[in-house]
């Protein structure tokens, strides 16, 4: 039988389109987004109203995953209490 599934293939529901359902989405508009380096760009978002301006903090072109310049920023001496709490392991003692 030409044009029938092969044994053991399932066909793919099909799916009819469908409409969002009216008034529970939020307006979808487009926004300025500022870098951390002030280069600019607009995208479309749900964020704030139609042109407010997102600022980034962090950005691909900053942050440390991206870059691969690590840095230890010691709050509150985190980290010489780590430093002193775990000093003597992995030393070796003769």
């Amino acid at each position: 039988m030409e044009g029938a599934p092969a044994a053991g293939r399932h066909r793919l529901p099909i799916f009819r389109e469908r409409a969002m359902k009216p008034d529970i989405h939020p307006e979808y508009h487009e926004i300025n987004v500022v870098m951390t380096d002030g280069t600019q760009f607009k995208t479309r978002s749900c964020y704030g109203k139609p042109g407010d301006t997102l600022r980034l903090d962090i950005d691909p072109k900053s942050h440390p995953a991206w870059t691969g310049v690590q840095r230890i920023l010691d709050t509150g001496g985190q980290v010489a209490k780590f430093n002193k709490k775990f000093a003597g392991i992995g030393a070796r003692k003769k």
